[in-house]
């Protein structure tokens, strides 16, 4: 006689249990009941204004609830197999993790002893055994087979491991950013294939100096391209592990290598001014300040007035260090601290300061293409740069003027320009992208200008001054000749009520022996910038400073 059990969609459970499918313990589909019984006799409760109590299924509902048994059988058994299955991979997984953790990685005392070495130097020794320590900067492990891209700074390399390097339990391990020493011997690559350099490095020892942290911490999950630039920002230190960026800053180095070999080849001397000042050289209003024993001093805003303190004992001079302007600005163009590039230069014209910057601008360009280094990452990072040629368009304030009006490029107020207004970055890089050469913008006026730049012999109205100006970011260099005379320097003082008496060994160099001289700055984050073709100058400081940032 067949068993006899209950359903009850709205309070039924469908478990297998002691008293399931009784009248007070109901399964809730009558498809789980047969697929327990298949020979049960159904009872399914209803609810209706007739009747409340159990009734026997349906013909039509059984039928359903055969089929709907057939397909929980299926389910479970498919379930059952994937289960079994499941359990095999994980004992043979376990089987292989102990396999693997069994094979000892030796460094062989009967290999030549390996050349400890910097990637940089890899093509050099090929067929030679090395050492080489780096960090994992791309990694893929297979069955019998790995293949590390290693990075130490001066390169990247691939290192192939196979057979039991491969297979070995911590190989497996590996995660990017770890650090390792490994020793291998050098190999070309055959036709065909590619790799950093051309070459492989065949491993046939190597040992993990610092595992770096997998999953929720692990490298790319702390650095992710798409990430939020303040995001990224906070992670600077770990983003200059990238290729772009680690690229710039040794572009960065070539330039700054070169500028120092070109100022070498002039025979201007180097000094390294104070950056804590108590005066002003670019307006009070972008003055960093701090206290200093009880006084008020400043972060420097530039070093030429120092510089031109050296003029008449060291002749020529230059320097590479920070300036600091605290403009509360936004643009891609502007940092608190910048590299400032400055120079002076004694005995000299409006026309010699000219022509010295072009020199400076160009000779270093090219060393900075020729370097082995640097040359290869500006054709990657900016394919259509083209190196600028001698001699720059000169162009005159009142010409962009008339230039900018020309072509409907309005003031900062909407209106046409007139003289005395200062160009502002907008139109200033519209007009210099459209013209699409470097311009030496020349001969400012005297009120848009700073208290120590001298007025131009045939117009008075306007200085010896010059913007020098690139396509795609503008302004990279800004200079001057300088005033001579005492009365003229002291009068420019008024104009900008400055307190002189501050300045007086400023004054001194026009006291105890003037001579004509004449100085400017590069912004060393801009000239990058323009090499590089990157968007803003953050791109192109090691740990950028601006509104609002100051870490890490």
């Amino acid at each position: 006689m067949s068993k006899t059990v209950f359903v009850r969609e709205d309070t039924g459970k469908d478990v297998e249990v002691e008293g399931a499918g009784s009248s007070s313990s109901p399964f809730q589909t009558a498809a789980f009941a047969l697929y327990l019984d298949p020979e049960a006799k159904i009872m399914v409760y209803k609810e209706d204004e007739e009747v409340k109590d159990y009734v026997e299924i349906s013909a039509s509902a059984l039928k359903k609830a055969k089929k709907g048994a057939e397909g929980i059988k299926k389910k479970l058994e498919k379930a059952k197999v994937a289960a079994e299955k499941q359990k095999e991979k994980e004992l043979e997984d376990a089987r292989k993790q102990m396999a693997a953790m069994n094979i000892k990685i030796v460094d062989d005392p009967n290999l030549p002893v390996a050349q400890k070495i910097k990637i940089g130097k890899a093509t050099e020794l090929i067929g030679k055994r090395v050492l080489i320590q780096g960090w994992v900067h791309r990694l893929r492990v297979q069955k019998g087979l790995a293949f590390i891209v290693l990075r130490d700074g001066t390169g990247f390399v691939q290192c192939v491991l196979s057979g039991d390097l491969a297979n070995a339990y911590q190989t497996t391990q590996l995660t990017l950013e770890t650090t390792l020493s490994i020793k291998g011997t050098i190999e070309k690559l055959p036709e065909g294939k590619s790799a950093p350099g051309g070459i492989d490095l065949v491993v046939d020892y190597y040992d993990i100096v610092g595992l770096a942290p997998s999953g929720e911490d692990s490298f790319s999950n702390k650095v992710q391209e798409d990430a939020d630039p303040q995001l990224l920002l906070d992670q600077r230190h770990l983003v200059l592990r990238g290729e772009t960026l680690s690229g710039v800053m040794k572009v960065r180095a070539a330039l700054l290598k070169s500028i120092r070999k070109v100022y070498v080849e002039e025979g201007i001397c180097e000094v390294t001014p104070p950056c804590m000042v108590q005066t002003q050289v670019e307006g009070g209003s972008t003055l960093f300040k701090l206290g200093y024993y009880g006084e008020e001093a400043y972060l420097t805003q530039s070093s030429q007035l120092y510089l031109e303190t050296c003029l008449p004992a060291l002749g020529d001079v230059y320097c590479i260090q920070e300036s600091f302007r605290a403009e509360k600005s936004h643009t891609r163009r502007h940092l608190s601290e910048y590299t400032h590039i400055e120079a002076e230069l004694g005995f000299i014209s409006f026309e010699d300061l000219l022509s010295h910057i072009e020199i400076l601008i160009t000779k270093s360009i090219q060393y900075v293409l020729k370097d082995p280094v640097a040359g290869p990452l500006i054709k990657q990072l900016n394919p259509g740069f083209v190196a600028p040629k001698l001699p720059f368009k000169r162009m005159e304030y009142i010409h962009a003027l008339e230039w900018l009006n020309e072509h409907g490029i309005p003031n900062e107020d909407g209106e046409p320009f007139k003289f005395g207004d200062d160009i502002a970055e907008a139109a200033e890089r519209k007009m210099t992208d459209t013209i699409g050469v470097p311009i030496l913008l020349i001969r400012f006026p005297v009120e848009i200008k700073s208290f120590y730049m001298k007025k131009c012999a045939d117009d008075p109205r306007v200085t010896e001054s010059v913007d020098v100006l690139m396509p795609t970011v503008g302004e990279i260099t800004g200079g001057s000749m300088r005033i001579e005379s005492v009365e003229e320097l002291l009068a420019g003082f008024k104009r900008e009520n400055i307190d002189a008496s501050a300045y007086y060994w400023f004054v001194d160099q026009r006291k105890y022996g003037t001579c004509p001289h004449g100085g400017y700055g590069l912004g060393t984050e801009r000239i990058l910038a323009w090499l590089c073709n990157r968007f803003t100058v953050r791109d192109c400081s090691l740990y950028p400073r601006f509104t609002g940032r100051c870490k890490p």
